[in-house]
């Protein structure tokens, strides 16, 4: 698939050099897309910070070429045990599919780092976003108006001032986010009230090391998981008094943990609060906001990471495809519903499960009753281990600005995941996939669907996959279903979707 690119070398600019904005500018960069990453800190963060990364994130990974040495760096814990408090055991087996990977955020960042090197950029360190002004007219929000794009006043290094103009900005740049802030966009909600230790080194006892265990007892909660080197993180919340020494971290693991635990030495021991916010908008005009800059939401389940690394997943595609003019400007309006809506789940989910964790003694009996049902009624395992990994993540059907064709029974429905039996795309296809299911000899949708694909040969690539059922498939870049269907007058109905969001 042959593709036009931007000769701007400012085409886009993102600020914020964390795994969020190495990502976004990876993508950008993979497809074609001129990318500038600047970062206010002097070097990379280290420490170990967000440690799962779940199977979609592993996807972003493996398209960047680097799934295979993160695996090698990290562990795959194969089970999440919750020890109740009422000596009964609640444990969710994940399975190949759910299985998330633990590795330590400064690992992450340096493989992307890597990564973006390899794909010829770099991130300028030292440089400092001081103001954001729009260029052009139009208010926040949408494509309304016309915003010819977007100029950050920056400080460097060594303090020198300057201007810098791009066509279009991605604020990657945290909870304090100097872009969202600057746009004057609202970042909604508040703190989670309660602090929490992180502690991480080496702990001597017998407990199953290939899991990521909970302790959720009357003396309060507490995480302990694997991490590479076989050093174990240990968290929970705590009272703000409490100090930061190996004796209080003992401390904890006596009163909640399973007791004949020694923390035995110490890596680093630190404490963190949570916030539940979501940005009143994603967008405004030609600027854009992910990760952090654009949601927070309390620390369970590992989420916070994972759900940044989609919206950059998501927004480059898109942005790539209208700079390359294989898209139209329009298909850039599903990004904040789209992900806004995720966002939105996970806040309410994770601050539902801090809240039961941290429940009082009636509350709590009744909570680990409904655990005890799930469990005895298989709904952990098929639905609760699947909800953390990301399957059942689902976007509105905006995609194309009108409704795609209601799925067919058996067949995964518009905007959500794509099924963990399809294999992944190939390196030259960066646009829309469509694949027919059928016989080992392609079946009566090869020949519409290869047609379909000629069509539009900037956009769309034509796979076949010999399957027990003859259907097809439309799947978008980013690992989700676009629309799907039977039969051959169900796949016009596609094409006249395609034709709304490329241009011509």
């Amino acid at each position: 698939m042959s593709r036009a690119t931007s000769n701007d070398p400012n085409a886009v600019v993102v600020v914020g050099a964390g795994p969020c904005g190495l990502v976004v500018a990876c993508e950008l960069l993979r497809l074609g897309v001129p990318t500038r990453l600047l970062e206010a800190d002097p070097e990379a963060a280290a420490g170990s910070r967000a440690i799962l990364l779940w199977p979609p994130t592993l996807e972003v990974l493996g398209g960047l070429g680097l799934l295979d040495e993160a695996l090698a760096g990290g562990v795959r814990p194969s089970a999440l045990a919750y020890h109740m408090g009422d000596g009964k055991t609640m444990r969710v087996v994940l399975g190949e599919v759910n299985e998330p990977l633990v590795l330590p955020q400064q690992e992450t960042t340096r493989l992307l780092l890597g990564a973006l090197e390899k794909l010829g950029g770099r991130v300028e360190y030292g440089v400092r976003v001081t103001d954001v002004t729009t260029e052009g007219t139009g208010g926040t929000g949408g494509t309304g108006g016309t915003e010819t794009g977007v100029t950050l006043h920056t400080e460097g290094p060594d303090g020198a001032t300057g201007t810098l103009t791009t066509p279009w900005l991605i604020g990657a740049d945290g909870v304090g986010s100097t872009v969202r802030q600057r746009l004057g966009i609202p970042f909604e909600g508040g703190s989670v009230p309660m602090a929490f230790v992180l502690a991480e080194g080496e702990v001597s006892g017998e407990y199953p090391r290939d899991e990521v265990q909970y302790f959720i007892g009357a003396r309060g909660v507490l995480l302990l998981s694997p991490l590479p080197g076989g050093l174990v993180r240990i968290s929970g919340p705590i009272a703000p008094d409490t100090p930061m020494t190996r004796e209080a971290v003992q401390r904890l693991l006596d009163e909640r943990g399973p007791g004949g635990l020694r923390f035995v030495s110490a890596t680093s021991i630190s404490t963190f609060t949570s916030q539940e916010r979501i940005a009143r908008t994603l967008r405004s005009g030609r600027a854009f906001l992910v990760g952090d800059a654009a949601h927070v939401h309390s620390v369970v389940g590992g989420q916070g990471l994972n759900l940044g690394i989609q919206d950059g997943r998501n927004l480059a595609w898109k942005l790539a495809g209208v700079i390359n003019g294989t898209l139209a400007p329009a298909v850039l309006d599903s990004y904040v519903a789209e992900r806004r809506a995720v966002a939105e789940q996970v806040v309410q989910t994770t601050g539902r499960m801090i809240r039961q964790a941290a429940a009082g003694p009636v509350a709590s009996r009744v909570r680990n009753g409904v655990w005890a049902l799930m469990q005895a009624t298989g709904v952990l395992r098929r639905w609760y281990a699947p909800m953390l990994a990301g399957r059942l993540t689902r976007y509105p059907d905006v995609l194309f600005g009108a409704p795609a064709p209601k799925a067919p029974r058996g067949l995964p429905a518009p905007g959500t995941r794509t099924p963990a039996w399809v294999p992944p795309p190939g390196p030259d296809q960066p646009g829309f996939r469509l694949l027919t299911l059928g016989p080992t000899d392609g079946g009566p949708l090869t020949a519409p669907a290869g047609a379909l694909a000629a069509r539009y040969p900037e956009a769309v690539t034509h796979d076949h996959l010999t399957h027990r059922t003859t259907a097809w498939l439309l799947l978008r870049p980013d690992g989700f279903v676009a629309a799907s269907g039977k039969n051959a007058a169900r796949l016009a109905e596609a094409e006249s979707l395609i034709a709304r969001v490329v241009p011509g």
